[in-house]
């Protein structure tokens, strides 16, 4: 490549014509060299700095042969989480129960203070994890933590999933709840959000809302949505193994999206939503960091949304990896986070 790129300059100083389609053709690729990319500290709290520092997941590159080895796996990460949650809970006083919408499992969190203007508001939660991660109480961490936060009740849909449910289980379920609770909650002072897979379903959840009809949500909230299942976006390949987190859509990752979508297309906009029709969204917050290997996937919604004409913010946290956001509870970042998220849903909920 470098031969090439002088042979170009030294036929260009003698003033000869060269194909510039040719020559943009072979430039069209980077070839980057391998370094060493120390963890940011400018801006950077010591607790996020810890976690942009550490390993590589050491479950990035796991490729479970079967159902019996998926819920293994499934298992053994819920349990680590589910050990975490009382004390989540107790730090945040938020209560958490079970209860069935629809014939759903939810989970309902509310914090013990809510104030005047949050009394008659409801968010809506759809957890991320793959499509696969995550089940039962599992899925409510990111919801304890904004009601937590932002003093809201929550709902938190604990949605089935592969290797036993795949689509369109998971998107039924989520409709099937946001068809119940409308029915008694004004969805002009609600909100849906979720992030990665459940900023995906986010997203869907809207789509599939305005093609059944549905009253639509005032606000929604994607955090760092898996909005296209295809490996497509430039960060899919700049952040591959620079994202700690997810590592590499060639990880896990992209066998749980073909385990959920089960031979259906991945550019289905139920699958991929970015390839969705958003004229009409509600006003949309997205978030992602710079190492995050799905910072493509959130900027691309960004520009589809402000393209149809739809309020859309965009925030962006330095050096982080996939969701990282939310990774430590006591980190500047994620009350700046969730502090951004419940300004934007007090702005547009109505009270």
């Amino acid at each position: 490549m470098r031969t090439s790129f002088k042979l170009h300059l030294a036929v260009l100083a003698l003033g000869v014509a060269v194909p510039t389609a040719a020559f943009a053709l072979e430039a069209g690729t980077r070839e980057v060299p391998a370094k060493e990319i120390a963890v940011p500290a400018a801006g950077v709290s010591p607790q996020e700095q810890a976690l942009i520092g550490a390993p590589l997941s050491p479950i990035w590159n796991e490729h479970p042969k079967d159902a019996a080895a998926w819920k293994a796996l499934i298992k053994t990460r819920a349990d680590q989480i589910i050990q975490t949650l009382p004390g989540l809970r107790e730090k945040f006083a938020v209560k958490s129960e079970q209860v069935t919408i629809a014939g759903v499992n939810c989970y309902i969190l509310t914090p013990d203070n809510i104030p005047d203007e949050n009394r008659d508001r409801l968010l809506v939660h759809v957890h991320g994890g793959g499509y696969v991660f995550a089940p039962a109480e599992a899925a409510t961490r990111e919801a304890i933590l904004m009601a937590g936060f932002g003093k809201f009740k929550v709902i938190s849909i604990d949605y089935r999933m592969p290797p036993d449910f795949p689509y369109p289980a998971a998107m039924d379920d989520a409709m099937a709840v946001w068809k119940e609770v409308v029915k008694t909650n004004d969805p002009k002072k609600m909100a849906i959000f979720g992030t990665s897979t459940g900023g995906g379903m986010t997203l869907a959840m809207v789509l599939r809302a305005k093609t059944e009809g549905l009253p639509l949500p005032a606000a929604t909230a994607p955090g760092t949505p898996w909005s296209d299942m295809t490996k497509t976006g430039d960060t899919f390949f700049t952040n591959d193994k620079v994202d700690n987190i997810l590592v590499s859509n060639d990880g896990w990752l992209g066998d749980a999206a073909k385990l959920y979508a089960n031979g259906h297309d991945l550019r289905d906009p139920q699958l991929s939503p970015v390839y969705g029709d958003f004229s009409g969204f509600p006003p949309t917050i997205l978030t992602s960091g710079t190492r995050d290997l799905f910072l493509s996937n959130t900027v691309r919604v960004h520009r589809k949304l402000r393209q149809a004409g739809v309020v859309a913010d965009l925030h962006v946290f330095e050096g982080q990896s996939h969701a990282q956001y939310a990774g430590d509870p006591d980190a500047p970042e994620t009350k700046e986070h969730f502090g951004e998220l419940t300004a934007f849903f007090d702005k547009y909920l109505a009270k």
